[in-house]
Protein backbone atom coordinates (compact mmCIF):
# COMPACT_ATOMS: atom_id res chain seq x y z
CA UNK A 1 0.00 0.00 0.00
CA UNK A 2 1.22 3.82 -1.06
CA UNK A 3 1.00 5.95 1.94
CA UNK A 4 1.10 9.72 2.50
CA UNK A 5 4.11 11.52 3.87
CA UNK A 6 4.07 12.98 6.92
CA UNK A 7 2.64 16.69 6.57
CA UNK A 8 1.09 19.64 8.78
CA UNK A 9 -2.38 20.75 7.20
CA UNK A 10 -3.65 24.08 7.42
CA UNK A 11 -7.47 25.10 6.60
CA UNK A 12 -7.90 28.93 5.64
CA UNK A 13 -11.44 30.31 5.79
CA UNK A 14 -10.14 33.69 3.25
CA UNK A 15 -8.35 33.66 0.23
CA UNK A 16 -6.31 36.28 2.30
CA UNK A 17 -5.43 34.24 5.19
CA UNK A 18 -4.34 31.51 2.80
CA UNK A 19 -2.31 33.99 0.87
CA UNK A 20 -0.54 34.58 4.67
CA UNK A 21 0.29 31.08 5.09
CA UNK A 22 1.94 30.46 1.52
CA UNK A 23 4.01 33.87 2.26
CA UNK A 24 5.37 32.32 5.43
CA UNK A 25 6.20 29.06 4.85
CA UNK A 26 7.44 29.36 1.42
CA UNK A 27 8.24 26.70 -1.14
CA UNK A 28 7.62 23.92 2.26
CA UNK A 29 3.57 24.62 1.14
CA UNK A 30 1.24 23.52 -1.77
CA UNK A 31 -1.88 24.01 -2.05
CA UNK A 32 -4.27 21.67 -2.08
CA UNK A 33 -8.08 21.47 -3.28
CA UNK A 34 -9.60 18.33 -4.39
CA UNK A 35 -6.53 16.66 -4.17
CA UNK A 36 -6.87 14.35 -6.81
CA UNK A 37 -3.96 14.67 -8.49
CA UNK A 38 -1.56 16.02 -5.30
CA UNK A 39 -2.38 13.23 -3.53
CA UNK A 40 -1.13 10.40 -5.78
CA UNK A 41 1.49 12.41 -6.47
CA UNK A 42 2.50 12.41 -2.83
CA UNK A 43 2.11 8.64 -2.02
CA UNK A 44 4.39 8.12 -5.35
CA UNK A 45 6.95 11.27 -3.70
CA UNK A 46 6.10 13.26 -6.72
CA UNK A 47 6.22 16.04 -4.02
CA UNK A 48 6.73 15.81 -0.22
CA UNK A 49 5.12 19.16 1.05
CA UNK A 50 5.56 19.54 4.75
CA UNK A 51 2.18 21.70 4.71
CA UNK A 52 -1.05 21.43 2.85
CA UNK A 53 -2.72 24.44 2.65
CA UNK A 54 -6.38 23.54 2.00
CA UNK A 55 -8.86 25.52 0.20
CA UNK A 56 -11.90 23.46 0.54
CA UNK A 57 -13.13 26.26 3.18
CA UNK A 58 -12.69 28.97 0.98
CA UNK A 59 -16.21 29.64 -0.05
CA UNK A 60 -15.47 33.31 -2.54
CA UNK A 61 -13.58 30.68 -4.41
CA UNK A 62 -16.63 28.84 -5.65
CA UNK A 63 -18.40 32.01 -6.62
CA UNK A 64 -20.53 31.83 -9.82
CA UNK A 65 -21.64 35.51 -10.33
CA UNK A 66 -20.05 36.33 -14.41
CA UNK A 67 -16.69 34.48 -13.58
CA UNK A 68 -16.13 31.33 -12.47
CA UNK A 69 -14.89 30.69 -9.07
CA UNK A 70 -11.44 28.03 -9.19
CA UNK A 71 -13.10 26.16 -6.33
CA UNK A 72 -15.80 24.98 -8.00
CA UNK A 73 -16.21 21.05 -8.88
CA UNK A 74 -16.32 20.12 -12.56
CA UNK A 75 -19.11 18.40 -11.44
CA UNK A 76 -20.81 21.76 -10.54
CA UNK A 77 -19.31 23.42 -13.87
CA UNK A 78 -20.74 20.43 -16.36
CA UNK A 79 -24.73 20.83 -14.25
CA UNK A 80 -23.65 24.97 -14.57
CA UNK A 81 -26.16 26.24 -17.77
CA UNK A 82 -24.29 29.44 -17.96
CA UNK A 83 -20.78 27.42 -18.73
CA UNK A 84 -19.66 27.61 -22.03
CA UNK A 85 -20.24 24.88 -24.10
CA UNK A 86 -16.16 23.98 -24.61
CA UNK A 87 -15.33 24.25 -20.84
CA UNK A 88 -18.45 22.02 -20.05
CA UNK A 89 -17.59 19.08 -22.78
CA UNK A 90 -14.21 19.46 -21.32
CA UNK A 91 -15.22 19.36 -17.45
CA UNK A 92 -17.70 16.50 -18.30
CA UNK A 93 -14.68 14.50 -20.16
CA UNK A 94 -12.23 14.53 -17.17
CA UNK A 95 -11.99 11.24 -15.19
CA UNK A 96 -14.74 9.66 -13.34
CA UNK A 97 -17.91 10.81 -11.75
CA UNK A 98 -16.54 10.41 -8.32
CA UNK A 99 -13.43 12.67 -9.32
CA UNK A 100 -15.32 15.39 -10.60
CA UNK A 101 -17.08 15.50 -7.53
CA UNK A 102 -13.70 16.42 -5.91
CA UNK A 103 -11.60 18.09 -8.68
CA UNK A 104 -11.92 21.72 -9.16
CA UNK A 105 -11.23 24.15 -11.64
CA UNK A 106 -8.42 25.58 -10.39
CA UNK A 107 -7.02 22.35 -9.79
CA UNK A 108 -7.22 20.79 -13.49
CA UNK A 109 -5.74 24.23 -14.63
CA UNK A 110 -2.94 23.59 -12.42
CA UNK A 111 -2.41 20.19 -13.12
CA UNK A 112 1.33 18.70 -12.99
CA UNK A 113 2.47 17.11 -16.12
CA UNK A 114 2.60 13.66 -16.63
CA UNK A 115 5.10 11.05 -18.51
CA UNK A 116 5.49 7.73 -18.91
CA UNK A 117 8.79 7.93 -17.19
CA UNK A 118 7.36 9.82 -14.33
CA UNK A 119 3.98 8.81 -13.02
CA UNK A 120 5.51 5.67 -11.62
CA UNK A 121 6.21 4.86 -7.76
CA UNK A 122 9.16 5.74 -6.06
CA UNK A 123 10.68 2.33 -6.21
CA UNK A 124 9.89 1.77 -10.39
CA UNK A 125 11.92 5.21 -10.75
CA UNK A 126 14.66 4.60 -8.71
CA UNK A 127 15.06 1.06 -10.39
CA UNK A 128 16.01 3.27 -13.84
CA UNK A 129 17.45 5.54 -12.01
CA UNK A 130 14.97 8.42 -11.93
CA UNK A 131 14.23 10.87 -15.00
CA UNK A 132 14.40 14.76 -15.29
CA UNK A 133 11.33 15.82 -13.94
CA UNK A 134 12.15 14.06 -10.39
CA UNK A 135 15.12 12.95 -8.67
CA UNK A 136 17.07 12.59 -11.74
CA UNK A 137 19.45 13.84 -14.50
CA UNK A 138 18.00 12.37 -17.88
CA UNK A 139 14.97 12.48 -19.54
CA UNK A 140 14.16 9.21 -20.57
CA UNK A 141 12.06 10.45 -23.40
CA UNK A 142 14.56 12.22 -24.79
CA UNK A 143 17.81 11.96 -23.80
CA UNK A 144 19.53 14.54 -25.34
CA UNK A 145 16.81 16.72 -23.96
CA UNK A 146 18.31 19.35 -21.36
CA UNK A 147 14.07 20.20 -20.92
CA UNK A 148 11.74 18.01 -19.31
CA UNK A 149 9.14 17.18 -22.02
CA UNK A 150 6.48 15.78 -19.53
CA UNK A 151 3.09 16.44 -21.28
CA UNK A 152 0.48 18.73 -20.14
CA UNK A 153 -2.91 16.88 -19.49
CA UNK A 154 -5.41 19.40 -18.51
CA UNK A 155 -8.65 19.33 -20.86
CA UNK A 156 -9.83 22.40 -19.06
CA UNK A 157 -7.26 24.44 -20.40
CA UNK A 158 -6.98 24.26 -24.28
CA UNK A 159 -11.06 25.01 -23.87
CA UNK A 160 -10.92 28.37 -22.00
CA UNK A 161 -7.35 28.98 -23.92
CA UNK A 162 -9.86 28.93 -26.86
CA UNK A 163 -12.52 30.95 -25.29
CA UNK A 164 -9.71 33.88 -24.96
CA UNK A 165 -10.57 33.52 -21.08
CA UNK A 166 -8.34 35.17 -18.26
CA UNK A 167 -7.65 33.85 -14.89
CA UNK A 168 -6.99 35.72 -11.22
CA UNK A 169 -4.01 35.44 -8.97
CA UNK A 170 -3.75 36.48 -5.95
CA UNK A 171 -0.94 36.22 -3.24
CA UNK A 172 -0.13 38.43 0.07
CA UNK A 173 1.62 40.84 -2.47
CA UNK A 174 -1.49 41.59 -4.04
CA UNK A 175 -3.35 40.62 -7.43
CA UNK A 176 -2.88 40.39 -10.91
CA UNK A 177 -5.13 38.75 -14.09
CA UNK A 178 -3.31 36.96 -16.75
CA UNK A 179 -5.20 35.44 -20.17
CA UNK A 180 -5.45 31.38 -19.73
CA UNK A 181 -2.66 30.89 -22.17
CA UNK A 182 -0.04 32.94 -20.53
CA UNK A 183 -0.36 30.24 -17.33
CA UNK A 184 1.76 27.69 -19.38
CA UNK A 185 4.88 27.67 -20.07
CA UNK A 186 6.50 24.46 -22.57
CA UNK A 187 8.88 23.23 -19.25
CA UNK A 188 7.50 19.84 -18.20
CA UNK A 189 9.11 20.90 -14.68
CA UNK A 190 8.65 24.39 -14.61
CA UNK A 191 5.50 24.03 -16.49
CA UNK A 192 2.91 27.41 -14.53
CA UNK A 193 3.94 30.55 -14.52
CA UNK A 194 1.90 30.68 -10.96
CA UNK A 195 4.35 31.69 -8.59
CA UNK A 196 4.18 29.39 -5.55
CA UNK A 197 2.76 32.31 -3.34
CA UNK A 198 0.15 32.74 -5.58
CA UNK A 199 -3.08 31.46 -5.45
CA UNK A 200 -5.65 31.13 -8.77
CA UNK A 201 -8.81 32.00 -7.91
CA UNK A 202 -11.27 32.88 -10.69
CA UNK A 203 -11.61 32.57 -14.24
CA UNK A 204 -13.37 35.17 -16.66
CA UNK A 205 -15.09 34.05 -20.34
CA UNK A 206 -15.80 36.41 -22.60
CA UNK A 207 -19.20 35.92 -23.83
CA UNK A 208 -20.35 35.43 -27.56
CA UNK A 209 -18.16 32.52 -28.69
CA UNK A 210 -19.70 29.42 -29.87
CA UNK A 211 -17.14 26.39 -28.82
CA UNK A 212 -16.45 23.12 -28.31
CA UNK A 213 -13.81 20.40 -27.24
CA UNK A 214 -12.90 17.25 -28.34
CA UNK A 215 -10.98 14.64 -26.36
CA UNK A 216 -9.05 11.88 -27.50
CA UNK A 217 -8.34 8.60 -25.05
CA UNK A 218 -7.75 5.21 -24.97
CA UNK A 219 -10.87 4.28 -22.45
CA UNK A 220 -14.55 6.71 -22.68
CA UNK A 221 -13.64 7.35 -19.11
CA UNK A 222 -11.22 7.81 -16.74
CA UNK A 223 -8.29 8.43 -18.68
CA UNK A 224 -6.00 11.56 -19.32
CA UNK A 225 -6.13 13.39 -22.80
CA UNK A 226 -3.87 12.34 -25.05
CA UNK A 227 -5.04 14.45 -27.53
CA UNK A 228 -7.30 17.56 -26.92
CA UNK A 229 -8.61 20.51 -29.48
CA UNK A 230 -10.69 22.94 -28.56
CA UNK A 231 -12.54 25.58 -30.61
CA UNK A 232 -14.04 28.76 -30.61
CA UNK A 233 -15.81 31.04 -32.64
CA UNK A 234 -17.81 34.31 -33.73
CA UNK A 235 -19.97 33.88 -36.41
CA UNK A 236 -22.27 36.84 -38.31
CA UNK A 237 -24.49 34.36 -40.17
CA UNK A 238 -22.10 31.81 -41.58
CA UNK A 239 -19.61 33.86 -42.01
CA UNK A 240 -16.80 33.53 -39.31
CA UNK A 241 -15.58 36.81 -37.43
CA UNK A 242 -13.54 35.49 -35.16
CA UNK A 243 -11.37 31.95 -34.22
CA UNK A 244 -9.15 30.44 -31.75
CA UNK A 245 -8.36 26.82 -31.96
CA UNK A 246 -6.32 25.12 -29.11
CA UNK A 247 -4.75 22.10 -28.66
CA UNK A 248 -3.60 20.37 -25.40
CA UNK A 249 -2.36 17.04 -24.51
CA UNK A 250 0.95 17.06 -27.20
CA UNK A 251 3.06 19.67 -25.69
CA UNK A 252 4.10 20.57 -22.22
CA UNK A 253 2.17 23.34 -21.96
CA UNK A 254 -1.65 23.77 -23.90
CA UNK A 255 -1.17 26.26 -26.80
CA UNK A 256 -3.37 28.30 -29.44
CA UNK A 257 -2.25 27.61 -32.85
CA UNK A 258 -2.63 31.42 -34.58
CA UNK A 259 -2.26 30.42 -38.15
CA UNK A 260 -5.47 28.25 -37.94
CA UNK A 261 -7.47 30.93 -36.18
CA UNK A 262 -5.96 33.55 -38.93
CA UNK A 263 -7.34 31.30 -41.84
CA UNK A 264 -10.55 31.00 -40.86
CA UNK A 265 -11.02 34.66 -40.71
CA UNK A 266 -13.94 35.99 -43.32
CA UNK A 267 -14.32 32.51 -44.42
CA UNK A 268 -17.73 29.97 -44.67
CA UNK A 269 -17.12 26.75 -42.65
CA UNK A 270 -16.88 25.06 -46.33
CA UNK A 271 -15.54 21.40 -46.18
CA UNK A 272 -12.45 22.69 -48.15
CA UNK A 273 -11.54 25.45 -45.86
CA UNK A 274 -12.49 23.21 -42.50
CA UNK A 275 -9.65 20.56 -43.86
CA UNK A 276 -7.21 23.37 -44.75
CA UNK A 277 -7.67 24.67 -41.33
CA UNK A 278 -7.64 21.27 -39.76
CA UNK A 279 -4.41 20.56 -41.40
CA UNK A 280 -2.98 23.88 -40.38
CA UNK A 281 -4.16 22.60 -36.01
CA UNK A 282 -2.39 18.90 -36.93
CA UNK A 283 0.98 20.44 -38.25
CA UNK A 284 1.28 22.57 -35.04
CA UNK A 285 1.08 19.07 -33.08
CA UNK A 286 4.13 17.57 -31.85
CA UNK A 287 3.69 14.64 -29.29
CA UNK A 288 6.49 12.76 -28.08
CA UNK A 289 6.19 8.95 -26.49
CA UNK A 290 5.79 9.62 -23.32
CA UNK A 291 1.90 9.09 -23.16
CA UNK A 292 -0.19 6.06 -24.36
CA UNK A 293 -0.49 5.03 -27.77
CA UNK A 294 1.37 5.85 -30.68
CA UNK A 295 2.59 9.08 -31.50
CA UNK A 296 2.56 9.24 -34.99
CA UNK A 297 -0.80 7.97 -34.98
CA UNK A 298 -2.01 10.71 -32.49
CA UNK A 299 -0.15 13.75 -34.34
CA UNK A 300 -2.11 12.25 -37.46
CA UNK A 301 -5.75 12.29 -35.68
CA UNK A 302 -4.75 15.62 -34.35
CA UNK A 303 -6.18 16.72 -38.15
CA UNK A 304 -9.81 14.42 -37.76
CA UNK A 305 -10.50 16.31 -34.34
CA UNK A 306 -9.66 19.61 -35.12
CA UNK A 307 -12.09 19.03 -38.07
CA UNK A 308 -14.64 17.18 -35.31
CA UNK A 309 -14.85 20.26 -33.51
CA UNK A 310 -15.45 22.65 -36.50
CA UNK A 311 -17.84 20.47 -38.27
CA UNK A 312 -19.93 20.78 -34.95
CA UNK A 313 -19.61 24.23 -34.58
CA UNK A 314 -21.02 24.33 -38.24
CA UNK A 315 -23.83 22.91 -37.15
CA UNK A 316 -23.38 19.01 -38.07
CA UNK A 317 -24.53 16.21 -35.86
CA UNK A 318 -21.70 15.04 -34.23
CA UNK A 319 -23.36 13.03 -31.71
CA UNK A 320 -22.82 9.46 -33.83
CA UNK A 321 -19.47 10.58 -33.73
CA UNK A 322 -18.60 11.43 -30.36
CA UNK A 323 -20.06 7.84 -28.92
CA UNK A 324 -18.18 6.29 -31.40
CA UNK A 325 -14.81 7.88 -29.79
CA UNK A 326 -16.10 7.40 -26.37
CA UNK A 327 -16.30 3.52 -27.03
CA UNK A 328 -12.99 3.00 -29.12
CA UNK A 329 -10.73 1.12 -27.25
CA UNK A 330 -7.98 -0.09 -29.57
Amino acid sequence: MLRLPWFEHRAPRSVAEAAKILAGEGPAAMLIAGGTDLLPNMKRRHQSPKVLVSLARIEELRKLNGSFGAGLTLSRLVKNESTPTALRQAAAQVATPHLRNMGTLGGNLCLDTRCTYYNQTYEWRKAIDFCLKKDGSTCWVATASKRCVAVSSTDTAPALIALNAVVRLNSAKGEREIPVESLYKNDGIDYLSRRPDEILTEVTVPSGWKSAYWKLRRRGSFDFPILGVAAALRLSGDLVEDARIALGAVASRPFLVEKAGEFLKGKRLTDEVIAQAAELVANRAKPMDNTDMDLYWRKEVADDFAAYALRELRGDDMRETRQRIARYQP
